[in-house]
């Protein structure tokens, strides 16, 4: 195991967290907790007491990404690779730390903005929640939330950070041309996830999407229904990636940026695995629902 165990939670600041409960609960399937005295709210997927936090504001954007180490003496070896290439941090202030349920937290920031909290000692429950709108529950726990794909300033600063000083692995590549434009996206893993970060350039808000993972595709095929059914926009309809393997879809989320959720897929074992560059982003599906209301040839109006 290396120094950073998962990706363990994310923060989000939203200017309709009601809108974030709702859209949580009723279409993604998670649990809400109580609404926060400041208005904001998390949610639980697993037996960590929170996964994806809920913050009031204006952003509409990605603004934390939680990252796990395996124990305080890894931390301790981030914390000085972190001192050896001049990047600033320090210790979250007790209420900081209480508020995420931490033993300990430290605060930095990745070269793209987003704050940066690494830590150790999470709280867990005894059991994860019922979770009735995805009987098969959620790949998480030790694998973390998910993933999150990133805006990168620049991709080679941003890779020699993630793996260079805090310790991720590169997964693959994909790197192709689709609809007129550039791809050029990295995935970087921590554990048998094939990917809990990825990221590329030239998008608007720091987060592209966040993924979910269930472990039954009739839970995805069902959450796709309900993103439709509950008023949300449906992005991409299902379709697999070529290098993780698995079958997903994108819809978007109150705040305006995507989220997938998918099942299946490949798990990384490091003795085996062999970096790819892959030169497509989907070898099937993944399209708008607008390209199968296309009038087929031959038929008349």
């Amino acid at each position: 195991m290396g120094d950073i165990s998962q990706l363990g939670y994310i923060e989000f600041e939203v200017s309709d967290p009601d809108a974030w409960e709702r859209f949580g609960t009723n279409v993604l399937g998670l649990t809400a907790s109580p609404k926060r005295d400041d208005g904001g709210y998390s949610f639980r997927l697993d037996s960590r007491r929170h996964r994806i936090f809920i913050r009031p504001g204006a952003a509409d954007d990605l603004v934390t990404l939680g990252v796990e180490a395996a124990d305080n003496d890894a931390l301790e070896r981030i914390l000085e690779r972190l001192r050896k290439n001049d990047v600033a941090y320090r210790e979250a202030p007790p209420e900081r730390t209480a508020a995420r349920d931490v033993e300990r937290l430290v605060l930095a920031r990745e070269p793209g903005g987003v704050d940066l909290e690494l830590y150790v000692g999470p709280a867990i429950e005894a059991d994860a929640p019922d979770t009735p709108l995805v009987p098969s529950g959620f790949v998480a726990e030790d694998m973390g939330f998910g993933h999150v794909a990133l805006r990168a300033e620049d991709l080679g600063e941003t890779e020699r950070f993630f793996c260079d000083i805090l310790g991720f692995q590169l997964s693959d590549r994909i790197i192709c041309r689709l609809g007129g434009m550039d791809i050029n996206i990295t995935f970087l893993h921590v554990n048998p996830r094939h990917h809990s970060i990825a990221f590329g350039a030239g998008l608007p808000k720091h987060i592209h999407h966040f993924m979910l993972q269930t472990r039954s595709i009739d839970d995805v095929g069902a959450a796709m229904d309900r993103t439709v059914d509950n008023g949300f926009e449906l992005v991409q309809t299902m379709g697999r990636h070529p290098n993780d393997k698995m079958i997903t879809f994108y819809g978007r989320t109150p705040s305006g940026f995507e989220f997938e959720f998918g099942a299946g897929g490949l798990s990384i074992d490091d003795s085996t695995w062999e970096v790819q560059t892959h030169g497509l982003v989907s070898e099937w599906g993944h399209r708008p629902p607008r390209a199968y209301a296309r009038a087929p040839r031959g038929t008349t109006s």
